[in-house]
């Protein structure tokens, strides 16, 4: 039965002749039977009683904290303040600092008592603060009231910043945590204080505050009951989103992989493979057809697979990160090679699905084997000492918490890792939304790419340790460090062109540390800078409003150039990098051919793991 099955979805073991270009054959993918795969069938792995205890204790705590360590947040305070109490020179800085901002903001007071309407605040938000940009909050007392808290804000930054000896990292937490304090005060978010909400009120005569309320008991309701934000179900994969025709052509226990139909008489003779992240539904390169990525690749005239990675469950703990390498990237390489033989492929990365992928090229490389003929990287970074805010969540103590929390469930959950990226982009994601739904009353806003951010999948325990571990916490894979089989792998040996892109809002990878790659690929590097944030930015199909980016190529022995001089110097364009992209790729395609036979067919697509909760 099982040797059946595997038959039946065309693995690369079955295509023993298939091997990479060095001549070496492509690992073949776990059995679905493996035991490997059977070694979460325990509630919890062998442990001593006294580990059980803490790890139980801990794993305990963290479903309050929803996965913050109370040690490394009390670590980060205890570092901050007793530098502070034994810097008189800071403290008097920021008495001085204090007096003077009372003196600004009460000469403010002033004027604006002859003047309310017409007066120049004493403190500008920040570029990216949209919360006080309505005219009613210059008019007297708002203008007071928002002016005040910025004065305040910007008082603790100066206190929790600049503190000598206090760590780096433990210097971002404190400056964070005290941001999303500030934030929850902030006087948008309350009636009493924030004039467009009063206005609202008063020519609705209330109404939008019943609207509201009804909001936040749905959103109570749908929180306790785990169901999706309310319209998310009017952007159904496989109905309204990840529509693009095609074929599941392989499966095994981690992936299907989709092939989709052509819709060109002819194709270039490269097949490009997608590997998406695996923390979220890969749909978000195939949202609705007007911006969808794979409609357009098809459309272009190429061969496109997709991965779809399957939603783990608790029995799947001990899948690793090499499982995912393996199973994923490796295998799909097998299956594209034995429906498209004797050609190169376009491997294209987004997010950990472009680390996943340079580890696997790497490895490749390393071995002899060289099935690509370029690669293209979205949003992905292969350095992680400057991972954006996600690195705030990054030390031993919040790991070994986490660890203990997912070794009680045996797998990461969406709602955690939600939680944190919440966390990170707090002013739109939850009180941005708070401000329209309960108190203006709005309906909440909902369209293709905030549904696919609530279809989030689950991540295995010991994958999600060991990516935290080895990539975030000890950088490994641009320190040469890395193992994979035993030896340690280096970037540098990947050789095929690259073209990456990074994307100027990214809180998730920032740019800067996407633009890294020029350090240590030993290739020429095409960089892109996009405007827009990790998702927005990478979805920006041709005909997508106010988008413009910046683009350069580096050849192989070029002298480097800092990421802040290379955005001052390349000029700006407007409108979609994929324009360029597709550029870029044709003229490392060969000339178009007939379209390859689909591989055999298990299923539409998108397929059936798309759809697990």
């Amino acid at each position: 039965m099982g040797q059946a099955r595997l038959k039946a979805v065309n693995t690369p073991r079955e295509l023993g002749a298939k091997t990479g270009s060095g001549g070496k054959p492509l690992t073949p993918p776990i059995s679905l039977d493996s035991p490997k795969q059977k070694t979460g069938s325990k509630p919890y792995p062998d442990t001593g009683l006294p580990e059980f205890l803490d790890r139980a204790l801990k794993a305990r705590m963290a479903r309050v904290t929803k996965g913050l360590s109370p040690a490394a947040l009390a670590g980060a305070y205890l570092d901050w303040i007793v530098h502070l109490a034994t810097s008189p020179g800071k403290q008097i800085e920021l008495s001085e600092n204090a007096y003077r901002k009372w003196l600004r903001l009460s000469r403010h007071a002033a004027t604006c008592s002859v003047n309310s309407n017409d007066t120049a605040p004493c403190i500008e938000p920040l570029p990216q603060d949209r919360r006080f940009r309505s005219d009613a909050w210059q008019k007297w007392p708002y203008n007071l009231i928002y002016q005040s808290f910025l004065l305040n804000q910007q008082w603790w930054y100066n206190a929790t910043t600049g503190v000598r000896g206090v760590t780096r990292q433990h210097e971002n937490v404190m400056e964070f945590a005290t941001r999303q304090i500030l934030d929850m005060f902030s006087p948008s978010n309350y009636l009493l204080t924030n004039p467009e909400v009063q206005e609202r009120t008063l020519k609705e005569g209330g109404l939008n505050l019943l609207r509201g309320f009804q909001n936040w008991l749905d959103d109570l309701d749908r929180l306790q009951s785990g169901k999706p934000p309310a319209g998310a179900k009017a952007f159904r994969p496989g109905q309204e989103v990840a529509v693009t025709p095609g074929k599941v052509v392989y499966r095994n226990h981690l992936i299907e992989l989709i092939q989709y139909t052509p819709t060109t008489d002819t194709v270039r003779p490269e097949p490009i493979l997608i590997v998406p992240a695996w923390i979220m539904k890969y749909y978000i390169l195939d949202l609705s057809p007007e911006n969808s990525m794979v409609k357009f690749l098809v459309d272009q005239g190429y061969t496109v697979f997709m991965i779809s990675w399957r939603n783990p469950s608790a029995e799947d703990r001990d899948l690793g990160l090499d499982d995912y390498r393996k199973m994923g990237v490796v295998d799909a390489i097998g299956a594209v090679q034995g429906i498209v033989p004797d050609q190169k492929i376009h491997g294209v990365g987004y997010c950990l699905g472009g680390t996943l992928l340079s580890i696997s090229a790497a490895t490749m490389g390393r071995d002899g084997g060289d099935p690509f003929a370029s690669l293209s990287y979205l949003a992905s970074q292969i350095d992680f000492t400057e991972p954006g805010e996600l690195q705030l969540f990054i030390n031993e103590s919040q790991l070994t918490f986490l660890e203990d929390m997912m070794w009680d469930h045996g797998y990461l959950d969406t709602t955690q890792m939600s939680g944190a990226f919440q966390m990170i982009g707090s002013a739109d994601l939850v009180w941005s939304r708070s401000l329209h739904s309960y108190l203006m009353g709005d309906e909440p806003a909902m369209f293709d790419l905030l549904a696919w951010n609530a279809d989030g999948t689950r991540m295995p325990y010991r994958m999600h340790s060991e990516y935290l571990r080895s990539l975030y916490l000890n950088n490994e894979l641009t320190e040469g460090a890395f193992v994979v089989e035993g030896r340690p792998i280096s970037v540098t040996d990947i050789r095929v062109p690259v073209f990456s892109v990074g994307t100027v809002k990214d809180h998730v990878a920032p740019w800067p540390s996407v633009y890294k790659m020029h350090l240590y690929l030993d290739t020429d590097l095409t960089f892109v800078l996009t405007s827009g944030g990790h998702n927005a930015g990478i979805v920006s199909e041709p005909g997508h409003r106010n988008r413009s980016y910046q683009i350069a190529t580096a050849r192989h022995g070029d002298r480097y150039v800092d990421p802040e001089t290379w955005a001052a110097q390349t000029p700006k364009k407007d409108g979609s990098w994929w324009l360029e992209w597709m550029s870029w790729l044709g003229e490392r395609s060969g000339k178009p051919v007939p379209p390859p036979a689909m591989g055999n067919a298990l299923t539409d697509a998108p397929g059936t793991y798309v759809h697990q909760k």
